[in-house]
């Protein structure tokens, strides 16, 4: 199936689901945990049977014959060995008078005792939902098109599904933060590379920096994602805890989510045991108890300027990301844009982790490539393990105008920006991309001589030196400048003289207006 055929299938489950809805009582938030546990289900139906066919083929002939398969038989191949009562097929070929929700509940059920890390996690309300609308809802999952869907494509409608209940505003507060949009999560991914050992997020949402991981291993190294990496997340709100757990569940990712809050907590004791860090942690955020006894001791903070006086835990976020950090640990993360420039207490926590020469590499980009909020964001790179000759260097892009419209309200990055702004960050750390620089029509576009070097208005290698003199600024617009394309056959000035004219006429006729008018009040 190609891209665009499962975008058609994506776009054909969500309008049949969502009509729906539409024709019930239900809410978007009321019906959001349902439907994602549904296609789990089918997901997890697809992976068991494609699994058991290669399970069983490898099973040796012993003097009785080949043993039954086990239940770690199937999590070797990623899959779940499903109770025969949590089988989609079951589901679906219920008779009409059987009770169907009741019936959705028990295969749950089933799942959690046989899944203890799924424990409480699996939506077990579906007598809320009419019995038709289940019975309707059950068959949208069960078309011959879905039934042979494979695991990365089936993540991907749930992800789709997950990106559409955010834009809907269901059970995401302060504006859909439990769903990171794909294209940020990506270029984050991209730059880090994360193919190997402890992976972190402490502000992990709905686990779509590990499942961009899973994508990324999968795509990049020979080895079984649960054999390169462990995976590590911190959320607060329980909704998306679940949704966490669900959808490493989904994606066949082992991995220890845990309920709690980072500013309070660090659950997983990860302090420098991390080689990848990445979040978009919710910025901004006012009332952090900063007098609290684990506040003023805590480990993840510098010593001496750690606690910032600013009432907001973005530079609280920023330290957690740079000590979880081992001596070769990389991280990306979201953050405000305000905190690129950010003074005071903040300016000197800035200065600080600057001076440890772990900053990487900074992206500025613009505003509406979030679902339900507006606002631009940076993107930071902190890497502990950087090249000698890049020590006292940092990268910085300014990608506000680099974007794809998808629609009035929504952007994000197209194929070719996403491996043209990739390649700009390894020929920064000594890859050899010429390949890309002479092939991605983009990058050609920016790089005329067909490799790495500063282009005003996108991107500088700046030394840390010019970084201090700008007030340890990180903001990349300070340093990559701007630039403006001129139309070498337009007359610019006689047209500013025409504008100039046209001004001043104007402003004749308004005066000679203002005249009437107040002649005619005196």
């Amino acid at each position: 199936m190609n891209n665009e055929q499962i975008k058609q299938l994506e776009k054909e489950l969500w309008d049949s689901a969502d009509n729906l809805r539409a024709n019930s009582k239900l809410t978007a938030a009321e019906y959001k945990d349902p439907v994602l546990g549904l296609i789990l289900l089918r997901y997890a139906q697809n992976r068991y049977e494609e699994a058991k066919i290669a399970i069983e083929a490898s099973i040796p002939e012993g003097p009785r014959g080949k043993r039954a398969a086990t239940q770690a038989d199937f999590l070797a191949a990623g899959a779940m060995m499903l109770p025969e009562k949590s089988q989609y097929e079951h589901l679906a070929n219920l008779p009409e008078g059987d009770d169907v929700n009741e019936a959705v509940n028990e295969a749950m059920r089933l799942i959690e005792a046989s899944y203890p890390d799924l424990a409480g996690i699996l939506p077990k309300n579906y007598q809320e939902l009419d019995s038709d609308l289940l019975r309707e809802l059950i068959r949208v999952f069960n078309k011959d098109s879905v039934k042979t869907l494979k695991g990365d494509v089936f993540g991907r409608i749930y992800e789709f599904f997950l990106m559409k209940f955010s834009m809907s505003g269901a059970g995401a507060q302060e504006g859909g933060e439990f769903f990171t949009p794909p294209s940020l999560v990506q270029l984050i991914v991209n730059f880090i590379e994360p193919d190997h050992g402890i992976i972190h997020d402490p502000a992990c949402g709905s686990g779509g920096m590990f499942v961009q991981t899973g994508h990324f291993i999968k795509d990049h190294s020979k080895r079984a994602v649960n054999e390169a990496i462990k995976v590590y997340g911190t959320e607060q709100k329980s909704n998306n805890t679940r949704l966490a757990k669900m959808n490493l569940a989904i994606h066949g990712i082992e991995g220890k989510i845990i309920e709690s809050n980072s500013f309070y907590s660090d659950p997983h004791d990860l302090v420098g045991k991390c080689d990848f860090v990445m979040a978009n942690p919710p910025f901004n955020v006012n009332k952090v108890d900063k007098n609290k006894d684990f506040v003023k001791t805590d480990k993840r903070l510098f010593k001496d300027v750690g606690i910032p006086r600013a009432d907001n835990g973005n530079y609280l976020w920023i330290q957690y990301f740079y000590h979880y950090l081992n001596e070769n640990g990389r991280a990306g993360f979201v953050m405000a844009s305000s905190a690129t420039d950010a003074g005071a207490s903040e300016k000197l926590i800035r200065q600080k982790l600057i001076e440890t020469g772990a900053v990487d590499c900074i992206v500025a980009v613009g505003n509406n490539f979030f679902y339900t909020r507006s606002l631009p964001c940076h993107l930071w790179f902190l890497d502990r393990g950087k090249r000698p000759e890049n020590k006292r260097r940092i990268l910085m892009i300014d990608a506000r105008n680099t974007f794809r419209q998808i629609n009035t309200t929504l952007r994000d990055f197209s194929p070719e920006q996403m491996e043209g702004l990739t390649s700009i960050v390894k020929a920064y750390r000594g890859e050899d991309v010429s390949k890309q620089f002479t092939s991605n029509s983009w990058l050609k576009e920016h790089f005329l001589n067909g490799k790495y070097e500063n282009v005003e208005g996108l991107c500088k290698i700046v030394d840390v030196a010019e970084v201090e003199e700008n007030d340890w600024s990180l903001t990349p617009g300070r340093y990559v400048g701007y630039s403006i394309e001129l139309d070498e056959g337009f007359d610019y000035a006689a047209r500013l003289g025409e504008i100039h004219s046209e001004l001043e006429r104007l402003n004749s006729e308004a005066n000679t207006l203002m005249q009437h008018v107040l002649k005619g009040v005196i």
